[in-house]
C-alpha cells in the first residue's frame, strides 16, 4: 500500500484522486503528514534543518524490514541511511538492533538510539545527512546499562557536547545516561530516584487497563526533552503526573555525588501520563496526553492544557521539531500492539505521521 503525504500544495490534489482513503478529519489546526499500512508502524520521528523526515519503526509491533525509514516528497519510504544500516548488524556491526530515539541535530547529523543486541552493548550512530556518512559511533555497555535497559527517548545538546538519554529500564532502576559526544565517555545518574520512577497509577486508554508482560504498565522515565538555552533537562516517567527538570550544568558535573545531583531536581509542573515530548522556544512543553487521545502543553508556569483531543489521536508517541515552526509527532495506537495488549494486535491501520504549528518559534532537534 501507497504511503500518502499530504502537503498544503498537494492537499487538494491528493483529495481528488483518493477521497475515500484521505477521509479522516482532525481537529483544526493539525495536518496529516502521511498515513502508514500495519507493516509500517511509526515509532519516533526526527526533522532535519533541510526538513527531511525520518522515522524509527516500533519494535512492539515486530517484523518490520527496516528499523528506520526516510519518507520522501512523494510519500514514498526508503530505508535510512540505507539498507544495510537499517537493517539487523551484520558480522562487521553496521545495521540496527532496535531503534526507538531518534533525532536530528542541528548540523544535519540525525542520531540514532540502538538498543543492545546479543552482545548487550547499545550504541548511538549519528549519519551526517549533508555528507551522507557515517558520523560517530558510541557505545553504551554494562555497568552503564543494565540488563533490563530499554533505550528511549533522547536529546542532543550541542553547545555542551552532551547527550541525555531516558533509560527506561525495569522501573525501579531507571536512569538518565549523559553521554559525552567528544569523547564518547558516558555516566549513569539519578538511578532509582523518585522522578524516574513510575508511580502507582493504571495507564487506561479507552476503558482498558494496558498491561506489559502480564501486569499491569508502570513504566519508569522516558518523556524527555531540552529547552532551545540548552539550560534545562525536562523528563518525567511515562507512569507519571509531574514533569521534571534539572539544569544541564548539573548533569554535566562530575563533582557532584549522587545525592548532591538528586537535590537539583526539580519538579516543574503537572502532566497526564505521557509517551513523547518536546519544547518551544517560549517554554511550552508539548506532551502527548496518551490516556485521553489527546495532545496538551504544560506552559511556562507549569500548568498544563489539552491543545487537541480526538479518538484517531490514538498514542500519540515521539514529537519532533521542524524548521518549519511545526511540531511532527506520530500516532501508533501502541496501546493496541502486542507487547501492551497480551499478545494480540488490535491495531487498525492506517497509523499516522501528523504536524500542528507551535504556540512559539523552536529549534530543530527538540
Amino acid at each position: 500500500m501507497p504511503y500518502r503525504l499530504l502537503t498544503t500544495t498537494l492537499l487538494s490534489t491528493l483529495l481528488s484522486l483518493a477521497p475515500a482513503a484521505l477521509a479522516q478529519t482532525f481537529p483544526e489546526g493539525i495536518e496529516v503528514v502521511a498515513e502508514f499500512p500495519q507493516a509500517n508502524p511509526p515509532g519516533n520521528i526526527a526533522v532535519t534543518p533541510d526538513r527531511r523526515l525520518i522515522m524509527s519503526q516500533h519494535q512492539f509491533y515486530g517484523g518490520t524490514d527496516f528499523k528506520i525509514v526516510e519518507i520522501l516528497p512523494d510519500g514514498s519510504v526508503q530505508p535510512f541511511p540505507n539498507a544495510d544500516w537499517s537493517s539487523p548488524p551484520d558480522a562487521a556491526g553496521v545495521g540496527l538492533n532496535n531503534v526507538l530515539g531518534i533525532r536530528a541535530d542541528g548540523n544535519g547529523v540525525v542520531w540514532m538510539l540502538d538498543n543492545p543486541g546479543e552482545n548487550g552493548t547499545g550504541r548511538l550512530v549519528g549519519w551526517d545527512t549533508r555528507r551522507d556518512r557515517l558520523h560517530k559511533v558510541i557505545y553504551l555497555a554494562p555497568p552503564i546499562i543494565p540488563e533490563n535497559t530499554f533505550l528511549n527517548d533522547f536529546a542532543v545538546d550541542l553547545y555542551n557536547d552532551a547527550i541525555y538519554i531516558a533509560d527506561t529500564a525495569g522501573g525501579s532502576n531507571s536512569a538518565l545516561i549523559v553521554v559525552d559526544l567528544e569523547t564518547g565517555y558516558a555516566r549513569r545518574v539519578l538511578t532509582g530516584h523518585t522522578s524516574m520512577q513510575p508511580e502507582d497509577i493504571s495507564m487506561v486508554i479507552d476503558d482498558r487497563t494496558v498491561t506489559l508482560r502480564g501486569d499491569e504498565a508502570r513504566i519508569g522515565v522516558n518523556p524527555l526533552t531540552l529547552d532551545p538555552s540548552n539550560e534545562w533537562v525536562y523528563y518525567g516517567p511515562m507512569s507519571g503526573r509531574s514533569l521534571y527538570r534539572i539544569r544541564t550544568t548539573d548533569l554535566l558535573d562530575r563533582t557532584l555525588s549522587e545525592t548532591q545531583l538528586a537535590a537539583k531536581v526539580e519538579r516543574f509542573g503537572d502532566r497526564p501520563i505521557s509517551d513523547g515530548i518536546t519544547i518551544d522556544g517560549g517554554g511550552n512543553i508539548y506532551i502527548s496526553d496518551i490516556t485521553n487521545n489527546a495532545i496538551g502543553v504544560v506552559d511556562p508556569n507549569g500548568s498544563y492544557r489539552v491543545l487537541y483531543q480526538d479518538d484517531e489521536l490514538s498514542w500519540a508517541d515521539g514529537f519532533g521539531f521542524g524548521p518549519d515552526n511545526h511540531i511532527y509527532v506520530t500516532v501508533n495506537q501502541l496501546h493496541r500492539s502486542p507487547a501492551l495488549n497480551g499478545g494480540e494486535d488490535a491495531s487498525e491501520p492506517p497509523y499516522y505521521l501528523l504536524r500542528f504549528p507551535a504556540i512559539d518559534a523552536g529549534i530543530v532537534g527538540r
